[in-house]
């Protein structure tokens, strides 16, 4: 399986900062994406030290042994990385008086041959459009999603609930933090979206699956989500990730590679 990935990140028509970071490493295929929440730039400060630091350690341990790494190991490693973003994050929190309370949301994607390894914290999703279904394969940290599993409120009702934005984990704001982590299996085909609540609290699942099964390429698609999600009022910073699956192109043997066929 080959993998194409794309980023676009946008602050938003109302916030005057970008507190969201996305990032990814093609080589090691890995999508990073975090929204920051905190005092004046300190939720910038958290997402994204998150994202660097999750990048250079988990990148540089996927390159060096991903290849070879069992499940377990795979998994291991994702959860001491993000353990260790967890510390730092919350030590520069308590150092620095004007960082106080920072965190951030987090999602990771690890995409291997046939499947990927999704870790998550808070509220930030992963989405996958297969064929002409899209799925919201990440389920939200936060206290909207608790009332609704409780069934106090149904999903109609939540799309219009004032208090959406209230996280029940978040990466560094203590000293410790569950990191949900699921594995999927992944299909030729298969189009997966990392995005903040800047775009899922501004355009619905059917305007998502719009963009996405479009014929637009990859960085068309992101920005055209952006778009879309400014044009629905942009109250909070915007960022997406697009990862696209696609079958490797057959080796050719070394004569078709002589003869150039």
């Amino acid at each position: 399986m080959i993998y194409d990935f794309c980023t676009h990140t946008d602050p938003g028509r109302t916030r005057e900062n970008n507190e969201d970071s996305v990032t990814f490493d093609a080589a090691a295929r890995l999508g990073i994406l975090a929204d920051g929440m905190g005092g004046y730039n300190a939720g910038e400060v958290a997402s994204g030290m998150a994202t660097t630091y999750i990048k250079s350690e988990l990148g540089r341990w996927l390159s060096e042994a991903g290849h070879v790494a069992s499940h377990r190991e795979m998994r291991r490693a994702l959860e001491i990385c993000v353990d260790n973003a967890n510390r730092s994050i919350f030590n520069a929190a308590n150092s620095n008086p004007q960082y106080s309370g920072m965190g951030t949301t987090l999602v990771v994607g690890v995409f291997l041959d046939d499947r990927v390894l999704l870790g998550h914290i808070g509220d930030s999703r992963v989405y996958r459009l297969r064929g002409r279904q899209l799925e919201q394969i990440t389920k939200d940290h936060s206290l909207l999603q608790e009332q609704i599993d409780a069934g106090l409120i149904s999903p109609e009702q939540a799309a219009t609930a004032l208090h959406k934005n209230l996280v029940t984990r978040a990466l560094g704001v203590e000293d410790s933090v569950m990191l949900e982590v699921n594995e999927h299996l992944v299909e030729p085909g298969d189009l997966y979206l990392m995005c903040s609540d800047g775009l899922s609290d501004m355009i619905d699942d059917a305007a998502i699956a719009l963009v996405l099964d479009s014929d637009a390429s990859l960085p068309q698609k992101a920005i055209q989500l952006i778009e879309n999600a400014n044009a629905g009022g942009g109250r909070d910073n915007i960022s997406v990730l697009l990862a696209q699956a696609g079958e490797s192109p057959p080796r050719r043997g070394l004569i078709s590679r002589w003869l150039g066929k």
